[in-house]
């Protein structure tokens, strides 16, 4: 065989043998591995493989090493996964041979939190930072003409109103004054506007209405919001529950309320009103004595509603704290949700979680939930409004509980399944909440960094 034979041929089994080996489905794996990963303290640093004679090629370099039973800082895939001993942060290095880099992945090591889980119907009263614009309407003057002074004034549905002529806006009752006193002395007003992250101004002159007999400017504002939901969890060291599982909107304008301060109240369930295809139910509560259960809202997210309890709550079914799972943690398959049907009493109901998504950052939409409960169903015909935030309940192989998520949402089409949001995303919030605050919590679950990382 002459030279340039062989250089073909070594050529053509390189390539062979890079094709099989990026073809193995395990190989494959490879890239749907996350760039970050977080674990808890005492778990084993498993990346989710089976070994075989391709992946024994592939060596794991970590950085630093805080893991127990370990010598060194490499081992394969097919070695005993490791467990790790110390918070921090573990760079992951795969590397084919321990020479070619195939993947990095962050591990965030970090305490245990547990948690009181909920269940207790409350009460939400919300007020916004100024006042929402819900509408434009248009406005008749003496003549029979037809105005719009905010819409034409470039006012948008969503705007915030902060100011009008210098002095903040709280209250509807507050703007109509300020917009009387202006049209009785012929002058415009001037209007600061949050839009987005933006404030902007406006110079609206009002019209006078002759329907109303008052100056308008063609707005339809909101200044608060009430509902009925589902406590999550309640964390008795720093007294910071979380709730609902999904942020409070606007019901015009589907816009976010930027939160000026809110309180939560227990709530006693009178009526339920049972969803239907294409017609989601709800719960009719109403506020019980603010002694049993109050709170202050401090944050309002897009996984719930967090703040202060004033006084510790119980759970009938769980005396003790319970660990809240990551989402690696969250299995497919049979859970339970506690939540209100009637009164204050909370009872537990069947469910299944059909999909989890395997989520690195977090999203609302961790999983698709089905509830499967005969009572539940008879009661409510599934998923309905004020069920938001009833804490999902799975049990590990040793029966242990662990609360791994909220509902949150109910598909139209059918009222027996819904969306789920993952609890770890809820105890994020938490943790910013007490950094903010200065809690005891955040002194717990601080993790020091040890070592480099790659950015994902």
């Amino acid at each position: 065989m002459n030279r340039d034979s062989k250089i073909k041929l070594s050529f053509l089994l390189t390539i062979l043998l890079l094709t099989v080996f990026c073809f193995n489905t395990q190989v494959m794996h490879l890239g749907t591995l996350p760039l970050k990963k977080k674990i808890i303290v005492g778990e084993t640093l498993d990346l989710g493989f089976e070994s075989n004679k391709f992946l024994q090629a592939l060596e794991v370099d970590i950085q630093p090493n805080n893991c127990s039973a370990l010598r060194n800082s490499k081992l394969t895939l097919s070695d005993t996964a490791p467990i790790v001993t110390n918070p921090g942060k573990i760079n992951l290095s795969l590397k084919l041979f321990g020479i070619i880099p195939l993947r990095n992945v962050t591990v965030d090591v970090v305490p245990e939190i547990k948690v009181i889980p909920g269940g207790q119907s409350i009460g939400v009263m919300l007020h916004s930072q100024g006042v929402m614009v819900v509408g434009l309407a248009a406005v008749e003057d003496v003549h029979g003409r037809s105005f719009n002074p905010a819409r034409e004034a470039g006012i948008k549905i969503g705007d915030v109103l902060l100011k009008v002529n210098g002095k903040k806006i709280k209250t509807e009752n507050q703007l109509k004054d300020l917009v009387a006193q202006a049209g009785h002395n012929n002058k415009p007003v001037i209007m600061n506007v949050k839009r987005k992250n933006e404030e902007i101004s406006f110079k609206v002159t009002p019209v006078y209405c002759d329907e109303t007999k008052s100056y308008r400017l063609g707005l339809l504002i909101r200044d608060s919001a009430a509902g009925v939901g589902t406590l999550t969890f309640y964390h008795p060291d720093s007294r910071i529950y979380g709730a609902l599982g999904h942020v409070i909107t606007d019901t015009e304008s589907g816009k976010k309320i930027d939160l000026s301060d809110g309180r939560i109240f227990e709530a006693s369930i009178q009526d339920i009103h049972p969803g239907k295809t294409g017609q989601p139910g709800e719960k009719i509560g109403m506020l019980q004595n603010a002694n049993n259960l109050n709170g202050n809202i401090l944050k309002n997210t897009p996984y719930g509603i967090f703040g202060e309890i004033s006084k510790p709550i119980k759970n009938p079914y769980f005396k003790q704290l319970i660990p809240v799972a990551l989402p690696s943690q969250v299995k497919e398959g049979p859970a339970e949700i506690i939540t209100v049907l009637k009164g204050n009493t909370m009872e537990r109901f069947k469910i299944k979680i059909e999909e989890v998504t395997r989520q690195s950052k977090p999203h609302g939409k961790g999983m698709i939930i089905k509830i499967t409960d005969p009572k539940l169903l008879q009661v409510t015909g599934g998923i309905i409004q004020g069920m938001s935030g009833s804490p999902i309940i799975q049990y590990t192989n040793e029966g242990q509980p662990v609360l791994v998520g909220a509902v949150t949402h109910v598909f139209i089409n059918d009222p027996t399944r819904g969306y789920g949001v993952l609890a770890e995303w809820m105890i994020e919030e938490m943790e910013t909440l007490s950094k903010e605050t200065g809690s005891i919590l955040q002194k717990k679950r601080d993790v020091q960094t040890i070592g480099h990382h790659n950015a994902a």
